[in-house]
């Protein structure tokens, strides 16, 4: 619900279990007043502490620099004295910079407006609230737009910013969204991490100062992750204050969180402002990404399972929201690039026998690709090694019956390749430097039109030519030295962006030419695991890293944002190829189970002893497909934490069953057995594990002791399910 009280000059935004509340000054700028538990009146102005100022514009004006450097503002602006990190910065035609946004008018609806060029949020029964901010002198307006999703208690916000002046300006600074706090947040919450370690974990403490963190890569990255929560000092699994944001977007981005002299503490997420700089002509407007917004006092497991419900009903594709996943078999691991279409088919053959219902045909299968030296940009298939073409391959395959995928790099050039000969031009290059290299491979300038739909029919082509299911769509690279031949010298600054939108163009494209498409995108493992990308493709390659110890911490670290259902999770060779740690192969299914699930082996030359494991691990996965890809998730215990075991579960929807995985990462001797709390479950409701009967209560407050293991690397699956 959206409420505007005209007599107070305040919006309320209510969820099921919230508020936020803005006001609007006497001047008319736009303040955040509240944001927490469901708040019943509108009479709050008091809570902005205008009173307090003694340095209020209506009663003095010559102090105004003085009132903003107080104010809570809701979008603060650069140049006018909010010296705590704005969202905002506009540079006139005659190089002067400076805002001062005023509310001019706003409107309440029904349902939601869609982001020009950029995913976001559906908007089914929804109601939206957009508030106009006005700088007449520099000829700016900003429209900030905020949607309401009830039974989530989740807010989504944007911004687009619109020149209404004759004269071009220059946006220096485009953030989505700002949230100031007054209250006892004592923690941030955030994810870290490198190739191979995505997302872990990072709770730190606010102090006095700036906490960024970012990314400049042209993705988010391996590193760093667009999203941010603020936490009380009390806050744990089940209760304590949660102020979190996820910013919608694929590209460079900044977090900061703020704490200033006041003890106030200020977070905002959007676009990084260094490399970038967009020229906005008389007439035209410039829209920010959305941000996922969300208050509660239920912990971090309150926190997760809003973002999944989330997730699953407004992000995801609906054509694969509730659809199941096939089990896959990808040859990269299986095989490197040494592969020919016999040598496929074999894989397949021995694959489908055990179960497995698609074979993906990864890098190498095109141009001259035998090494990661070359080929990128010729869409073309070899057909020395697929002999026959695709088609042939892709119809072999399907009379197995199984299904076919392929993997496309299609942002990347190799400079030994057919396309870079003919348009060199077509590559990010500062002018008169040889580009930098990185996987002996180039980006393409997507700022250029004729690239990307060049790119596009490529793809189109290759996906026509057969019976193609699966897309994994990968990007191996950063973005350094982006600069465009093309564009003049004052867009340059527009190239990172451009590429994020020609990106989303493309993907757009893609599911809307082949509906029934699974597209599950990747970077290098998870580089670009993001809510961008989600809206896209329903599932995401989690991590180049397949041991199942380190997926513990990953899979922990995704999984506090995103539902099970997005995580490619597949079981590898062991030694493991990234850090050669030896794992049982059952363990590493256990750990594969709460994802897409498949195998990134090769079927035809591993163990017959675990090769004859399979059948029943793909059963496992099938038995609680479900379960996991619909339910509520719910961590219990963090390796990363203790550094001995790791435990989560999911519960259906109505509470009726669960399951329970329990990992032992390190054998512990002559100690008491781990008596685990549960979640999630009816506390009246009884419940069956092994024969032994527990009421839901019981479990969850007293706890269920698992029973001891035995060696290190070992996994068990318990079924929960309603007692006779």
């Amino acid at each position: 619900m959206v409420i505007y009280d005209s007599s107070k000059r305040v919006f309320k935004l209510d969820t099921e279990n919230t508020s936020y509340v803005m006001g609007v000054t006497e001047e008319g700028y736009l303040g955040n007043i509240y944001y927490g538990k469901k708040a019943d009146t509108t009479d709050l102005m008091y809570a902005m502490r205008i009173d307090e100022h003694p340095f209020t514009p209506a009663k003095l004006p010559g102090e105004k620099i003085g009132f903003m450097d107080r104010f809570p503002s809701e979008y603060p602006f650069d140049g006018t004295g909010d010296f705590h990190g704005n969202c905002i910065n506009i540079r006139n035609h005659k190089g002067q910079e400076g805002l001062e946004l005023k509310v001019q008018s706003h409107n309440i609806y029904t349902g939601k407006r869609k982001i020009n060029g950029m995913p976001s949020a559906r908007g089914e029964g929804t109601m939206s609230l957009d508030i106009v901010l006005s700088d007449k002198a520099v000829g700016a307006e900003v429209i900030l737009t905020y949607t309401v999703y009830e039974e989530c208690d989740i807010i989504t916000r944007s911004a687009r910013a619109v020149n209404v002046s004759d004269k071009e300006f220059y946006i220096t600074k485009a953030l989505s969204a700002c949230l100031n706090l007054e209250t006892d947040v004592s923690d941030i919450l955030s994810l870290h991490g490198s190739w191979a370690r995505e997302r872990h974990i990072q709770r730190s403490k606010i102090n006095y100062g700036s906490y960024v963190i970012e990314s400049l890569r042209g993705e988010p990255g391996h590193q760093d992750h667009p999203f941010i929560a603020l936490l009380s000092e009390n806050c744990n699994k089940e209760s304590g204050d949660v102020y979190a944001m996820n910013l919608v977007y694929s590209g460079n981005f900044i977090a900061r969180v703020q704490k200033d002299q006041f003890d106030r503490v200020r977070a905002s997420i959007g676009i990084n402002p260094e490399h970038f700089c967009w020229k906005l002509e008389g007439g035209q407007e410039f829209e920010m990404p959305e941000v996922i917004m969300q208050y509660t006092c239920k912990g971090t497991n309150g926190m997760t399972n809003n973002f999944h419900n989330f997730f699953r009903k407004y992000i995801l594709p609906p054509r694969w929201t509730d659809a199941e996943r096939p089990v896959l078999i990808n040859n990269w691991e299986a095989t490197y690039f040494d592969f020919n279409d016999d040598k496929l088919v074999q894989i397949a053959e021995e694959a489908s026998k055990l179960g497995i219902e698609m074979l993906v045909m990864d890098d190498g299968w095109f141009g001259h690709r035998n090494l990661d030296n070359s080929s990128l940009g010729d869409w073309y298939v070899n057909e020395e090694k697929i002999k026959g073409g695709l088609k042939k391959l892709v119809d072999r395959v399907n009379a197995l019956g199984m299904k076919f995928g392929i993997w496309f790099e299609p942002e990347m050039i190799s400079p030994d390749s057919d396309l870079y000969r003919e348009h060199p031009e077509w590559a990010l290059a500062l002018d008169g430097r040889e580009p930098g290299l990185c996987r002996t491979q180039y980006v393409l300038d997507f700022s250029r039109h004729e690239v990307v739909d060049y790119i596009y029919s490529r793809l189109y082509e290759i996906l026509k030519s057969a019976n193609i299911e699966y897309v994994k769509w990968d990007m191996n690279r950063p973005l350094a030295e982006a600069a465009s031949l093309s564009l003049p010298a004052d867009r340059q600054g527009e190239v990172l962006h451009r590429h994020v939108l020609a990106l989303y163009e493309l993907q757009e494209r893609l599911v809307t030419d082949f509906p029934d498409l699974l597209l599950e995108n990747c970077s290098g493992g998870g580089a670009r695991f993001d809510a961008g990308m989600l809206y896209y493709s329903p599932q995401i390659w989690c991590s180049d890293n397949a041991d199942p110890v380190e997926r513990l911490m990953i899979q922990e670290g995704t999984h506090l944002i995103y539902p099970l259902s997005t995580t490619g999770t597949h079981v590898a060779d062991s030694p493991n190829h990234v850090n050669g740690r030896v794992t049982p192969f059952d363990t590493r299914a256990d750990v594969a189970l709460t994802g897409t699930f498949g195998y990134e082996l090769d079927v035809t030359r591993i163990a017959e002893e675990e090769r004859n494991l399979i059948p029943a691990q793909i059963e496992k996965y099938k038995k609680y497909r479900h379960l996991v890809q619909t339910g509520d998730y719910y961590r219990i215990a963090s390796f990363r934490e203790n550094g001995r075991y790791d435990s989560y579960m999911v519960v259906s929807k109505d509470k009726d069953k669960a399951v329970l995985i329990y990992v032992q990462v390190v054998t512990d001797s002559n100690v008491l057995t781990k008596k685990l709390k549960l979640y999630g479950l009816a506390p009246d409701k009884k419940y069956n594990i092994d024969g032994v009967e527990y009421l839901g209560s019981t479990l969850m407050n007293v706890g269920y002791i698992m029973k001891p293991l035995r060696g290190d690397f070992q996994s068990v699956v318990v079924e929960i399910n309603p007692a006779e």
